[in-house]
């Protein structure tokens, strides 16, 4: 078998681009996968034709020697435009070496250590307790979620003063816990807001009372061993790892025990074969792993064949695909890639042992449109003018 063509089009997703590439071979088996793509989004389409000149003709089953190759053809490490492009070559090798078996991918990883995985949802807001308790109740009575995640800040974090945020932070969660159901898990995500790090101390401690699922990202990662402090410090379990790159800065992240919880991503890391790597260093360490998944249904797809083989897996990040809103009315499905999408029940995204590779079925539409929407992230401006992280 051979690789004959790499093929990026330009999707999307809602209002959210996506990059997908399909990988064909002289035996007639093609195989998908995703890329993380928040901008520069033309730039990955020059760079698999690039990739392309000497990728073809090879056989798309040594996904590991692929994998290699990729990585040390650069000479120097890859950055995020780089390593998107590899993530997504990664996927389709896997899913045309499961597909060429007739088997599903998670059984080339080894089989399953579970039945089903559970999956959280983004709210990505504070609504006020009562209109929280209403979307979690819909997204439950819909889908069985039980698993949500917010943002800890009610107001701009960088108008007020920083004692008032913790204030209004503390006690939000408080009133939540009082206004929602028991069982409800809630995760805080700061989104690297924070600058320093007392003051992500200060708000971690300030949730953990009301028990939060995890606290997510509150710094910037690129100094890991502050990481180290903060973990000490805070008193409810710390996530982190959407911004790490590989197993080297996540062996450094876990060295100084800097997260109760790692989330890496598929679509950034360099594929699955790295990932699987990522998740066995985690588990030396009595860590466990919740990937980042804010990405498309195709990328889902790869993250549920991950969660189903890894034993210290945790909780999969869910994002509904187009189609579906969250109290289970259908909408208008624009920007709809994947036909089949996994979508919950109970709660849980279930295997599909009848289907091979990844399981669902790329709309053909997609090779035939351009569906480029324009995002990006916005910059928040201080009082004094300065930018702040997004």
């Amino acid at each position: 078998m051979k690789i004959t063509r790499l093929n990026a089009f330009m999707a999307r997703d809602k209002d959210r681009p996506r990059v997908l590439l399909r990988i064909d071979t002289d035996q007639g088996i093609s195989g998908w996968g995703e890329c993380y793509n928040h901008g520069p989004d033309r730039a990955l389409a020059p760079l698999f034709d690039y990739l392309a000149t000497f990728l073809t003709g090879w056989d798309p089953r040594r996904v590991e020697y692929i994998n290699q190759y990729l990585l040390q053809q650069t000479r120097f490490p890859p950055g995020a435009l780089g390593l998107a492009a590899i993530s997504a070559i990664d996927q389709c090798c896997w899913e045309i070496s499961a597909l060429a078996l007739g088997v599903p991918v998670y059984q080339l990883w080894g089989g399953t250590v579970r039945d089903r995985v559970r999956v959280y949802a983004g709210v990505y807001t504070a609504p006020d307790p009562a209109a929280a308790r209403d979307h979690f109740d819909a997204l439950n009575s819909a889908w069985g979620l039980t698993a949500f995640k917010l943002s800890p800040f009610r107001g701009d974090l960088h108008a007020q003063r920083w004692g008032t945020v913790v204030r209004e932070s503390a006690e939000y969660f408080r009133r939540l816990r009082e206004t929602v159901r028991t069982d409800y898990d809630i995760a805080f995500d700061a989104h690297a807001k924070i600058f320093e790090p007392k003051q992500a101390i200060e708000l971690g401690n300030a949730l953990a009372p009301y028990d939060p699922l995890f606290f997510e990202e509150p710094i910037r990662p690129e100094h890991v061993e502050v990481w180290g402090e903060l973990n000490r410090a805070i008193r409810c379990p710390l996530a982190t790892g959407e911004s790490l790159y590989n197993r080297y800065e996540f062996l450094r992240l876990l060295s100084v025990r800097g997260a109760d919880i790692i989330q890496p991503d598929v679509c950034v890391v360099g594929g699955p074969s790295e990932l699987r790597k990522i998740a066995v260093l985690a588990d030396a360490h009595y860590v466990t792993v919740a990937p980042h998944n804010p990405m498309g249904p195709l990328a889902t797809a790869v993250n549920l064949h991950f969660a189903l083989t890894q034993p210290n897996f945790r909780i999969l990040e869910y994002r509904l695909p187009a189609g579906n809103n969250y109290d289970g009315s259908a909408s208008d499905g624009a920007g709809g890639y994947v036909i089949d999408p996994y979508l919950p029940v109970d709660g849980h995204l279930l295997p599909r042992p009848d289907r091979a590779g990844w399981g669902v079925t790329i709309d053909p539409a997609v090779t035939t449109r351009d569906d480029y929407v324009h995002w990006e992230r916005k910059v928040p401006l201080k009082p004094d003018g300065a930018t702040g992280w997004a």
